[in-house]
């Protein structure tokens, strides 16, 4: 082999080297910086790039996809002088390579460390109830002060999230005997509420059993005075027929009288007499009563009784007197003879 012939060959092979080494392809998601004698020119998207070998150089090679980083656990002081154990976690995406690429160096560790200290920051300002409770405040508190911080090394802090809080073993047991202490607490005042409401439920139900008692003797005490209203109006009514019966019955025997039959006066005295007999002998007084009583007054105004009933059924009576101490006394005799010791009521006493 010629020296023209090696020397081709080393041309051809250093056209070969320097085509792959300005030849650059770009992945997708990656970006590359160029620089030029060592300052950064240009960006290379992803893609096949030429470059000039020697001149150009690739810089940094920049995910740009979003991505995730582990903060580790770290102690943190409360406002209220309780200490936890925290960790989370942040997801980041840069958007400006060059900036990304030479203004911070390491950005990984940069961003975990801005993380760690603004996580103490924000959690050492609040509470401990307020840290166990209020995990979405302080992650947007932390997104918002880390975002801001990282802005000027091109890159966005998306989201930022506590993933565990741990409070140290006596807290959380204290922790649970106030969280007992307050549903027992709760049950109590649920329990109190309860037997509060069944005393009104069960007061009001008296109450309305009480009325409702009130309403039926009202209504008893008026249906009892209708009642008695109704009973006296049929009382008065009864008199009144009474009464009216009575002035038929004196009409009557004042027209007897008035025709001339003084039997219809003896019957009506009669009658008064035997009432007034009823009602002595009908009387609780358990006393004796002495009055003269002439028996052949009340026999013979008995006797003028039955002569009123013969003549009110078409017979003949016989009108005439007997003196007695009480006044004459009619006394009927039978139209027929017949045996007058049969029917004593026909004759007058025997003196």
């Amino acid at each position: 082999m010629d020296i023209v012939s090696i020397f081709a060959i080393a041309v051809l092979g250093l056209a070969v080297a320097l085509v792959y080494m300005g030849a650059k392809i770009v992945p997708q998601g990656m970006e590359y910086t160029v620089e030029t004698f060592g300052r950064y020119t240009r960006t290379l998207k992803p893609g096949l790039h030429l470059i000039v070998p020697f001149v150009h150089m690739v810089g940094a090679r920049i995910n740009m996809r979003e991505q995730v980083l582990d903060v580790p656990e770290q102690e943190v002081i409360t406002r209220d002088n309780a200490m936890v154990q925290v960790d989370g976690v942040v997801f980041f995406q840069v958007l400006d390579a060059s900036r990304a690429a030479y203004e911070v160096d390491n950005l990984t560790l940069a961003i975990l460390n801005l993380i760690m200290t603004n996580l103490r920051t924000v959690m050492g300002s609040m509470d401990l109830d307020e840290l166990l409770s209020q995990r979405d405040v302080i992650s947007a508190k932390l997104l918002g002060v880390v975002d801001h911080a990282t802005s000027p090394w091109g890159i966005k802090v998306t989201r930022v999230e506590i993933r565990d809080i741990t409070p140290p073993r006596d807290l959380v047991d204290s922790m649970a005997r106030q969280m007992k202490a307050e549903r027992d607490k709760r049950a109590n005042i649920l329990e109190a509420e309860g037997l509060r409401q069944a005393s009104i439920l069960r007061a009001e139900g008296e109450k309305q059993s009480a009325i409702l008692e009130a309403e039926g003797r009202k209504a008893a005490v008026i249906l009892n005075a209708e009642a008695r209203r109704e009973a006296a109006f049929r009382d008065a009514e009864a008199r009144e027929r009474e009464a009216a019966a009575e002035a038929t019955a004196t009409r009557l025997v004042s027209e007897a009288i008035a025709d001339g039959d003084v039997a219809a006066i003896n019957y009506f005295v009669a009658q008064r007499y035997v009432d007034a007999l009823g009602k002595i002998a009908s009387a609780p007084n358990q006393k004796l009563v002495l009055m003269p009583l002439e028996a052949s007054g009340v026999i013979g105004a008995l006797g003028g009784i039955a002569e009123l009933a013969r003549d009110a059924l078409g017979g003949a009576p016989v009108k005439e007197g007997r003196k007695g101490h009480a006044g004459s006394v009619p006394v009927s005799r039978p139209a027929e003879s017949g045996s007058s010791a049969a029917n004593p009521w026909t004759q007058g006493p025997s003196s």
